[in-house]
């Protein structure tokens, strides 16, 4: 089955160091880590088993000055009409659609308030297999720390048709935390972002067995705990966390019972 228009589909880590990231998050999330092979780039796969769920590469020399961080990819059936209408909504195009060889084409585009994230359309080779939610391994929440959360939902519902879930008032700046899924579940959140944060950004979480024992493990392995272990709204148990080069995630536990 393939992935319809919408949905999160692929993480990417950018980073300064890919053998440390790599040997982090082995230990932390415990992927497997396989070379893609790429004949032109050097592309780390990240995989559950044997099955794909993102990819890692370095900071491209040209990026002086750009920070380690995780975007995502979301599939799109046509990507070049994906890309008029995110500019048309005010959006930013910061990568022109390029092709990634027997793969797919893809562009890196931001929100109208700054959020990057990546628009993917394959071509068509590529069957993703259905993932029971909460499967150690697989990203498990997308949380959007945006500028302002109303006029953002109303940007991804405008481009995507992703729907509001339930509506958490949190106080303080934060204001609503604001469900919403892109199909029947919610799969994650947007709610406006803390001013210790300097723009809006996506946080993604993926999912973990214990959410104690993976903290604990984040920082034997040299990263650092922002927040958290603790229960949400829900039953789950997050925390957040700055990997050792400084790229921003989060973990997640699913309700147990």
């Amino acid at each position: 089955m393939y992935e319809p228009h919408g949905k999160f589909c692929w993480y990417e880590l950018m980073t300064t160091d890919t053998a440390a990231a790599g040997a982090f998050y082995k230990q932390v999330v415990g992927w497997n880590l396989r070379d893609s092979g790429h004949p032109s780039m050097s592309y780390t796969l990240l995989t559950v088993g044997d099955h794909g769920m993102g990819g890692m590469m370095r900071l491209p020399a040209a990026k002086g000055g750009a920070r380690a961080g995780w975007m995502a990819y979301i599939w799109v059936r046509d990507l070049e009409a994906a890309v008029e209408s995110v500019k048309a909504a005010g959006g930013t195009v910061h990568k022109a659609a390029e092709e990634i060889p027997t793969i797919g084409r893809f562009s890196v585009v931001a929100d109208p308030q700054g959020a990057i994230f990546v628009l993917f359309r394959d071509f068509g080779s590529q069957e993703t297999p259905y993932v029971p939610p909460g499967t150690p391994g697989y990203a498990g929440w997308h949380e959007l720390h945006a500028g302002e959360h109303n006029a953002a939902f109303d940007f991804y519902a405008g481009q995507f048709g992703w729907t509001k879930g339930q509506a958490f008032e949190m106080g303080g700046p934060v204001g609503t935390y604001q469900l919403f899924s892109t199909g029947a579940e919610p799969i994650g959140g947007i709610m406006n972002k803390m001013d210790v944060f300097p723009a809006p950004f996506w946080l993604y979480y993926f999912n973990v067995d214990d959410i104690d024992a993976a903290a604990e493990r984040v920082k034997a392995a040299g990263g650092q705990v922002l927040m958290g272990p603790h229960q949400v709204p829900g039953g789950a148990r997050i925390v957040q966390c700055r990997d050792p080069q400084g790229a921003m995630f989060a973990l997640t536990q699913p309700p147990t019972g």
